[in-house]
């Protein structure tokens, strides 16, 4: 077989263009697409459980309130909606990895570099959790909630379960086990308290604004033409910011 040269390639390609029935059109004063035409995101707004149940809801509040409790940096998990970010993404999309291969085999002892070692989509995965978690309460704590133990409780049980020290019920590798439900509660709390709040957390955008993050701002060229300049422009969601009334923020 001869080889393939650069000219060939642009002979074969030039021959594909000029045979083709696409005609081109020029386009003035207007955008060669309509706004909203890909996925946008929907606005989440605080009100009701759209997959958690209420005792559900309860426990991912204490849980991400001992994740991030609050301070003079910033208010708690539980407060800049991260359990409502949680039950939201556990509602659409995410909550059944529609979008992922989720064929096996699964490894029981996988590798960081492995990805997703489990049958179980999030939903499942927050609904056995959850009520293991419940279970080993109730038994170890004379009947009481998650949410009813002390912080310290709290940060003992949190802290066996990232050290998969604790038995939750049935539950064990490579479906879930505490461990694999701890990394899960943490990484959805951390993405609920940093995401754009257009997805439910991240409330008053104060993750962004404790770390200093700018955020979606349309525009940064006056600020990449004056190096070294302290930036102190609030930060700007994808909906925009509270104060924001259309014009340049």
């Amino acid at each position: 077989m001869p080889a393939l040269t650069r000219r060939h390639l642009l002979s074969a390609t030039a021959l594909v263009a000029f045979s083709s029935s696409a005609l081109g059109r020029s386009l003035t004063g207007s955008l060669p697409w309509q706004p909203n035409e890909a996925y946008p995101p929907q606005l989440v707004r605080p009100g009701g459980w759209y997959f958690l149940t209420a005792d559900e809801a309860a426990m991912v509040d204490a849980i991400v309130t001992r994740f991030i409790p609050a301070d003079d940096l910033s208010p708690s998990g539980k407060d800049a909606g991260c359990t409502v970010f949680i039950d939201r993404q556990l509602a659409g999309p995410y909550g059944t990895y529609e979008w992922l291969y989720m064929k096996g085999p699964f490894s029981a002892n996988p590798l960081p570099t492995q990805g997703i070692q489990s049958p179980l989509v999030p939903q499942q995965q927050y609904r056995q959790g959850l009520a293991a978690l419940a279970a080993h309460c109730r038994d170890q704590f004379g009947g009481k909630r998650f949410e009813q133990l002390t912080g310290d409780e709290q940060d003992g049980v949190l802290r066996a379960m990232e050290k998969n020290e604790l038995q939750l019920g049935q539950l064990k590798r490579p479906l879930l086990d505490a461990k694999m439900f701890f990394d899960l509660l943490l990484q959805n709390t951390m993405e609920g308290f940093f995401a754009d709040p257009v997805y439910g957390g991240n409330r008053d955008m104060v993750g962004w604004k404790m770390v200093g993050f700018p955020g979606t701002r349309y525009d940064f060229r006056d600020v990449l033409a004056n190096p070294g300049q302290v930036y102190n422009k609030p930060p700007v969601s994808i909906i925009g910011r509270p104060a924001w009334n259309g014009r340049p923020a």
